[in-house]
Protein backbone atom coordinates (compact mmCIF):
# COMPACT_ATOMS: atom_id res chain seq x y z
CA UNK A 1 0.00 0.00 0.00
CA UNK A 2 1.06 3.50 -0.86
CA UNK A 3 0.15 6.58 0.47
CA UNK A 4 2.56 8.82 -1.77
CA UNK A 5 -0.19 11.30 -3.10
CA UNK A 6 2.59 11.83 -5.90
CA UNK A 7 1.47 8.07 -7.16
CA UNK A 8 -2.01 9.54 -8.86
CA UNK A 9 -2.58 12.32 -10.89
CA UNK A 10 -4.98 14.95 -9.37
CA UNK A 11 -8.62 14.71 -10.42
CA UNK A 12 -9.95 17.26 -7.78
CA UNK A 13 -8.96 21.02 -6.94
CA UNK A 14 -6.80 22.06 -4.59
CA UNK A 15 -8.65 22.63 -1.14
CA UNK A 16 -8.00 26.12 0.16
CA UNK A 17 -9.30 25.03 3.49
CA UNK A 18 -8.20 21.84 5.27
CA UNK A 19 -9.75 20.27 8.38
CA UNK A 20 -7.25 19.12 10.73
CA UNK A 21 -8.73 16.01 11.95
CA UNK A 22 -11.79 14.11 9.79
CA UNK A 23 -13.23 11.07 11.29
CA UNK A 24 -15.49 8.38 9.31
CA UNK A 25 -17.98 6.08 10.19
CA UNK A 26 -17.32 3.53 7.55
CA UNK A 27 -21.07 2.21 6.88
CA UNK A 28 -22.76 0.00 4.60
CA UNK A 29 -20.41 -3.03 3.92
CA UNK A 30 -22.48 -5.73 4.23
CA UNK A 31 -25.39 -4.37 1.86
CA UNK A 32 -22.65 -3.42 -0.47
CA UNK A 33 -22.02 -7.17 -0.87
CA UNK A 34 -25.83 -8.38 -0.20
CA UNK A 35 -26.26 -5.93 -2.91
CA UNK A 36 -23.73 -7.82 -5.28
CA UNK A 37 -24.77 -11.34 -4.12
CA UNK A 38 -21.77 -12.02 -2.64
CA UNK A 39 -21.01 -12.92 1.75
CA UNK A 40 -21.09 -10.14 3.89
CA UNK A 41 -17.75 -10.76 4.72
CA UNK A 42 -16.48 -10.27 0.97
CA UNK A 43 -18.09 -6.32 1.84
CA UNK A 44 -15.61 -5.94 5.16
CA UNK A 45 -12.51 -6.76 2.83
CA UNK A 46 -13.72 -4.21 0.01
CA UNK A 47 -14.41 -2.13 2.41
CA UNK A 48 -10.80 -2.86 3.63
CA UNK A 49 -9.19 -2.05 0.05
CA UNK A 50 -11.28 1.26 -0.21
CA UNK A 51 -9.26 2.37 2.74
CA UNK A 52 -5.95 2.22 1.62
CA UNK A 53 -7.30 4.96 -1.64
CA UNK A 54 -9.11 6.83 1.70
CA UNK A 55 -5.53 6.74 3.65
CA UNK A 56 -3.93 8.35 0.36
CA UNK A 57 -6.96 10.40 -0.76
CA UNK A 58 -6.02 11.96 3.46
CA UNK A 59 -2.49 12.62 2.88
CA UNK A 60 -3.25 13.97 -0.54
CA UNK A 61 -5.67 16.66 1.14
CA UNK A 62 -3.18 17.70 3.62
CA UNK A 63 -5.58 15.98 6.78
CA UNK A 64 -3.08 15.96 10.06
CA UNK A 65 -5.78 13.37 11.82
CA UNK A 66 -8.04 10.58 10.75
CA UNK A 67 -10.13 8.43 12.81
CA UNK A 68 -11.75 5.46 11.18
CA UNK A 69 -14.43 3.53 13.05
CA UNK A 70 -13.72 0.15 12.24
CA UNK A 71 -15.53 -1.99 15.24
CA UNK A 72 -18.05 -0.89 17.53
CA UNK A 73 -18.55 -2.79 21.09
CA UNK A 74 -22.09 -2.91 19.45
CA UNK A 75 -20.47 -5.44 16.70
CA UNK A 76 -19.73 -8.21 19.26
CA UNK A 77 -23.35 -8.97 18.42
CA UNK A 78 -23.68 -9.63 15.40
CA UNK A 79 -23.12 -13.71 13.77
CA UNK A 80 -20.32 -14.99 15.51
CA UNK A 81 -18.82 -16.12 11.93
CA UNK A 82 -19.19 -12.28 11.03
CA UNK A 83 -17.13 -11.26 13.94
CA UNK A 84 -14.54 -14.37 13.79
CA UNK A 85 -13.82 -12.73 10.47
CA UNK A 86 -13.98 -9.19 10.77
CA UNK A 87 -10.74 -10.45 13.68
CA UNK A 88 -8.87 -12.29 10.61
CA UNK A 89 -9.44 -9.07 8.59
CA UNK A 90 -8.10 -6.38 11.56
CA UNK A 91 -5.04 -9.03 11.70
CA UNK A 92 -4.10 -9.60 8.05
CA UNK A 93 -4.21 -5.95 7.25
CA UNK A 94 -1.52 -5.22 9.71
CA UNK A 95 0.43 -7.99 8.54
CA UNK A 96 0.01 -6.73 5.22
CA UNK A 97 0.14 -2.60 5.19
CA UNK A 98 2.33 -2.33 8.64
CA UNK A 99 5.62 -1.84 7.16
CA UNK A 100 4.00 0.25 4.53
CA UNK A 101 2.41 2.83 6.33
CA UNK A 102 5.15 3.56 8.47
CA UNK A 103 7.40 3.54 5.52
CA UNK A 104 5.05 6.46 4.10
CA UNK A 105 5.00 8.28 7.81
CA UNK A 106 1.69 7.25 9.10
CA UNK A 107 1.44 6.64 12.62
CA UNK A 108 -1.65 4.35 14.31
CA UNK A 109 -2.80 4.61 17.19
CA UNK A 110 -5.62 2.87 18.62
CA UNK A 111 -8.75 3.96 20.23
CA UNK A 112 -11.32 1.83 22.19
CA UNK A 113 -10.67 -1.34 25.12
CA UNK A 114 -7.47 -3.25 23.73
CA UNK A 115 -7.50 -5.15 26.58
CA UNK A 116 -10.78 -7.16 25.29
CA UNK A 117 -9.59 -8.21 22.49
CA UNK A 118 -7.99 -11.94 21.69
CA UNK A 119 -4.05 -11.91 22.97
CA UNK A 120 -2.90 -12.08 19.19
CA UNK A 121 -4.37 -9.31 18.40
CA UNK A 122 -3.24 -7.24 21.30
CA UNK A 123 0.31 -7.82 20.76
CA UNK A 124 0.18 -7.05 16.61
CA UNK A 125 -1.99 -3.57 17.62
CA UNK A 126 0.81 -3.02 20.14
CA UNK A 127 3.75 -3.72 17.53
CA UNK A 128 2.07 -1.74 14.83
CA UNK A 129 1.70 1.21 17.57
CA UNK A 130 5.03 0.82 18.70
CA UNK A 131 6.68 0.88 15.26
CA UNK A 132 4.88 4.47 13.97
CA UNK A 133 4.54 5.89 17.27
CA UNK A 134 7.46 8.51 16.00
CA UNK A 135 5.35 9.21 12.85
CA UNK A 136 3.82 12.51 12.37
CA UNK A 137 2.86 12.63 8.43
CA UNK A 138 -0.32 11.56 9.47
CA UNK A 139 -2.41 10.29 12.38
CA UNK A 140 -4.12 7.24 11.88
CA UNK A 141 -6.89 6.66 15.05
CA UNK A 142 -8.24 3.22 14.58
CA UNK A 143 -11.57 2.94 16.56
CA UNK A 144 -11.52 -0.84 17.71
CA UNK A 145 -13.50 -2.63 20.18
CA UNK A 146 -15.09 1.16 20.92
CA UNK A 147 -17.81 3.02 22.21
CA UNK A 148 -18.16 6.78 23.17
CA UNK A 149 -20.33 6.17 25.84
CA UNK A 150 -17.99 3.34 27.29
CA UNK A 151 -14.96 6.41 26.38
CA UNK A 152 -16.56 8.65 29.08
CA UNK A 153 -16.86 6.15 31.75
CA UNK A 154 -13.80 5.27 31.58
CA UNK A 155 -12.31 8.79 31.74
CA UNK A 156 -14.62 9.14 34.38
CA UNK A 157 -12.99 6.09 35.86
CA UNK A 158 -9.39 7.36 35.49
CA UNK A 159 -10.73 10.55 37.27
CA UNK A 160 -11.91 9.14 40.38
CA UNK A 161 -8.72 6.95 40.81
CA UNK A 162 -6.52 9.44 40.39
CA UNK A 163 -8.58 11.30 43.49
CA UNK A 164 -9.30 14.78 41.76
CA UNK A 165 -12.23 16.46 43.42
CA UNK A 166 -15.26 16.80 41.38
CA UNK A 167 -14.75 21.31 41.39
CA UNK A 168 -11.78 20.31 39.52
CA UNK A 169 -13.18 18.36 36.94
CA UNK A 170 -13.41 20.39 33.82
CA UNK A 171 -13.73 20.05 30.18
CA UNK A 172 -10.18 20.05 29.49
CA UNK A 173 -9.29 17.43 32.09
CA UNK A 174 -11.73 14.89 30.93
CA UNK A 175 -10.04 15.43 27.46
CA UNK A 176 -6.77 14.61 28.75
CA UNK A 177 -8.75 11.22 30.34
CA UNK A 178 -10.24 10.20 27.11
CA UNK A 179 -9.01 7.54 24.32
CA UNK A 180 -8.09 10.73 22.50
CA UNK A 181 -6.24 12.48 24.45
CA UNK A 182 -4.03 15.38 22.64
CA UNK A 183 -5.85 14.69 19.48
CA UNK A 184 -7.85 17.97 18.51
CA UNK A 185 -11.47 17.03 17.78
CA UNK A 186 -12.61 16.55 14.37
CA UNK A 187 -13.85 18.92 12.43
CA UNK A 188 -15.61 16.80 10.16
CA UNK A 189 -17.04 13.39 10.49
CA UNK A 190 -18.13 11.54 7.50
CA UNK A 191 -20.73 8.96 7.45
CA UNK A 192 -21.22 6.50 4.80
CA UNK A 193 -24.33 4.21 3.41
CA UNK A 194 -26.99 7.56 3.94
CA UNK A 195 -27.79 6.89 8.02
CA UNK A 196 -28.44 9.42 10.23
CA UNK A 197 -27.28 8.46 13.53
CA UNK A 198 -24.00 9.18 15.39
CA UNK A 199 -24.04 5.06 16.35
CA UNK A 200 -21.93 5.90 19.63
CA UNK A 201 -19.00 6.80 18.02
CA UNK A 202 -16.95 10.60 19.37
CA UNK A 203 -19.93 11.60 21.28
CA UNK A 204 -17.95 13.94 23.62
CA UNK A 205 -15.51 15.29 20.81
CA UNK A 206 -17.97 15.43 18.23
CA UNK A 207 -19.63 18.07 19.95
CA UNK A 208 -19.03 21.14 17.20
CA UNK A 209 -18.23 18.89 14.18
CA UNK A 210 -19.68 19.71 11.03
CA UNK A 211 -21.25 16.32 9.50
CA UNK A 212 -21.24 14.75 6.15
CA UNK A 213 -23.85 12.28 5.10
CA UNK A 214 -23.39 10.40 2.23
CA UNK A 215 -25.62 7.65 0.49
CA UNK A 216 -22.65 5.22 -0.76
CA UNK A 217 -21.53 2.81 0.35
CA UNK A 218 -18.23 2.52 2.05
CA UNK A 219 -16.31 0.31 -0.55
CA UNK A 220 -18.01 3.30 -3.27
CA UNK A 221 -16.72 6.24 -0.98
CA UNK A 222 -13.82 7.48 -3.27
CA UNK A 223 -11.75 10.60 -3.58
CA UNK A 224 -14.16 12.74 -5.80
CA UNK A 225 -16.55 11.89 -2.97
CA UNK A 226 -14.42 12.65 -0.07
CA UNK A 227 -13.46 15.95 -1.37
CA UNK A 228 -16.85 16.74 -2.45
CA UNK A 229 -17.43 16.36 1.83
CA UNK A 230 -14.44 19.08 2.31
CA UNK A 231 -15.22 21.59 -0.06
CA UNK A 232 -19.19 21.81 1.30
CA UNK A 233 -18.67 21.60 4.66
CA UNK A 234 -15.25 23.07 5.16
CA UNK A 235 -15.66 25.79 2.00
CA UNK A 236 -13.19 28.22 1.86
Amino acid sequence: MSVNPMAETPTTAPLEKIPQHVAIIMDGNGRWAIQRGLPRLAGHKAGTENLRRVIRSTVEFGVKYLTIYAFSTENWGRPPEEVQGLMLILQDVIDRELNELNKEGVQLRHIGRLEKLDPRIQKKVLKAIDLTKNNDRLILNVAFNYSGRDEIVYAIQKIINAGIPANEVTDELVNKYLFTAGVPDPDLIIRTSGELRLSNFLIWQAAYSEWYITPKYWPDFDKEEYHRALEIVCPS
